[in-house]
This record gives structure tokens, sequence and C-alpha cells, in this order.
């Protein structure tokens, strides 16, 4: 079986993916796994006692790999967990953690802070226009398909 993609669609795929390339190439230059990167760039920009919740709110990564990277990230000695009230569970930074996270995510997060800068108002504007048209229209195509692992779904649509 083979997908026929429009050639703009072809290229809008290959240029999400080559972003992903990229955010992945970082991460290895700073020395860390993507979702150690993204743990430290979300407690950079909520900063210090940010909820391990939120970060996994905030970039679309499962608990169990926020957890995994977390533990990791404290066995370096990079982070140490506070306890919240019930469950809920703080992120910070340890001394240790505050130097490699300024020597080696900062500078990434802030080249990324300088592209969007570089572009113009209407450019940016433009971008994140397009890319939510593409997210809901893409959403709203799939929001009715069928999960496999739901077997009283499945039964639903085979009586359909």
């Amino acid at each position: 079986m083979k997908i026929k993609q429009e050639r703009a669609l072809k290229e809008y795929n290959s240029l999400w993916r080559e972003i992903e390339l990229l955010w992945h190439e970082i991460a290895w230059k700073a020395g860390v796994s993507d979702s150690a990167f993204a743990i430290l760039s979300t407690i950079l920009e909520l900063g210090e006692g940010c909820l391990q919740r939120d970060i996994c709110d905030m970039n679309y990564i499962s608990k169990q790999t926020i957890h995994s990277a977390i533990k990791k990230l404290e066995q370096e000695g990079l982070i140490v967990l506070g306890q919240e009230n019930g469950r809920d569970k703080r992120v910070y930074l340890t001394p240790e953690g505050k130097a490699f996270a300024r020597e080696r995510i900062l500078p990434y997060a802030d080249a990324e802070n300088q592209v969007f800068a570089e572009m113009s108002k209407e450019e940016s504007t433009e971008l994140l226009r397009l890319t939510e048209l593409y997210l809901h229209r893409l959403q709203e195509k799939v929001k009715n398909f069928a999960d496999p692992r739901n077997k009283a779904e499945m039964k639903i649509q085979k009586e359909k």
C-alpha cells in the first residue's frame, strides 16, 4: 500500500521532521537526552519549583518518559524533587544543574528566541496562524477515528 501525498504536504512533513531532528541534535550537543533537554528548558522557562505535571503538559511528553528522565537527572545531581500536597512534585535545579542549564541549555533557548525576534511581526503571526490552522483541521479530521486499544469502540465501529 502506498500513501499518495501532495508535493506541498511532503515538503511540510519533511521540514517538520528536519526540525525534530535538529532539536534531537541540539539535545545531543548539550549532552542530554531529548526529554532531559525538554525538562531543563521548561524549568528555565517556568522557573524553579515548577510541577512535574506542568513539564509533561508543556512538552506533550508522557508522564512515564518525564519521570524516567527526571530520575536520571536526579542521579546526575542536576535536579532535586520537592513534595507538594498529595502527589504533585516540584522540580528544582541543584547548583550544578543551574550551571549546566546556563552553559548547555540557555544558549539554544536564546538562539530560538533570536530567530523569532528576527522575523517580522507579520511573519511570526502568519507562521503561528497557519500552524494552528493546520493543527485544528487535522485534529478535526482524526477526532472520530476509532482507537484500536479500545475494544468497545472497535465493536461499535464494526457494527456500523
